[in-house]
């Protein structure tokens, strides 16, 4: 997966609809995220994902790519979201993706970190 794909598809992690977000989390995904209960498993992302309104806008900045072996794609970098009726949100974010056939890549690890010191 090109780098121009790799952040198509973390954006639309993002701002996809829950059965988007279903069909790109690994079963085998961990996540931690800033709110209750801060570590989750892909399935109950999943859940919560289902009942969470989705972002409207997602920036990503700082953007960073590595690709420690074939297969596997490592991201991170720092989101600004917004979504109607909410203030924004901002993290530094990592996700990890392997890929399981040619051009099916799901996600097996995810968190996202608010700023401790706002930049």
């Amino acid at each position: 997966m090109d780098d121009e794909r790799v952040w198509s598809f973390e954006e639309s992690l993002w701002t996809g609809g829950a059965e988007h977000y279903r069909a790109l989390i690994d079963d085998e995904c961990l996540m931690v995220l800033p709110a209750p209960p801060f570590v989750m498993t892909g399935q109950q992302a999943i859940e919560a994902v289902a009942e969470t309104p989705r972002w409207s806008r997602v920036a990503l900045s700082k953007r960073q790519v590595m690709r420690p072996q074939e297969g596997l794609i490592v991201v991170a970098y720092h989101a600004q979201a917004e979504r109607e009726g909410t203030q924004p949100y901002e993290a530094h974010c990592t996700s990890t993706y392997r890929r399981l056939a040619h051009e099916e890549w799901r996600v097996v690890q995810h968190q996202q970190t608010p700023p401790l010191i706002r930049s």
